[in-house]
């Protein structure tokens, strides 16, 4: 698959990050002579790259939470290398907060209530703004920034409110808004 020019295939530069992240923290083993533990390291930079991983791919918090888990991990093998408790523990809650803020931001973009089409319009509540002609069972109203031609069991008044109670093709069955909805 080839992508235009100046956009990235993120997951494949995120795959890049581990790997060359792992291969140098294995490569770096007997070299770093600081870092008592590699392991504890390289779970707490896989840990970082899931958090940040999660924030660019498309998913509700599964590599996110795996990467939680591995930095908490990684710093509890740490703890022998006297890096300090509250600095990990801080650390894990920091990242557990941007975790939930992630989700919460993910969860908000759920698919809400239709607002077009006949979902949008059955139910609908509109002012009848004028009749057509002599026949006070038809109508014109103004919906969802179009006209419509409403037809209605009662006779039509304008200025009276009415509720979409059908559609047949570019023709709005309704009924008065005091009235009950159908089907209740």
């Amino acid at each position: 698959m080839t992508l235009p020019e100046g956009q990235v295939n993120t997951r494949c530069c995120a795959i890049a990050l581990l790997l060359a992240l792992s291969g140098s923290t294995f490569a770096a083993d007997g070299v770093v002579l600081f870092i008592p533990d590699p392991l504890g390291l390289w779970l707490i930079v896989f840990g970082i790259a899931f958090l940040v991983a999660e924030a660019t791919l498309p998913n509700y918090g599964v590599i996110g939470l795996g990467g939680l888990v591995m930095f908490v991990i990684g710093a509890v093998i740490l703890t022998n290398a006297s890096v300090p408790v509250p600095l990990m523990i801080g650390l894990g809650l920091v990242s557990a907060l941007l975790l939930v803020a992630l989700l919460i931001r993910a969860l908000k973009t759920r698919p809400r209530r239709l607002v077009s089409g006949d979902a949008g319009l059955l139910g609908s509540v509109t002012p009848v703004t004028g009749l057509q002609g002599t026949n006070a069972y038809s109508g014109w109203v103004q919906l969802q920034g179009e006209r419509w031609q409403v037809l209605s069991a009662t006779p039509l008044q304008p200025g009276q409110h009415v509720r979409v109670v059908a559609r047949k093709g570019l023709l709005l069955q309704v009924a008065a808004a005091d009235a009950a909805p159908v089907g209740e």
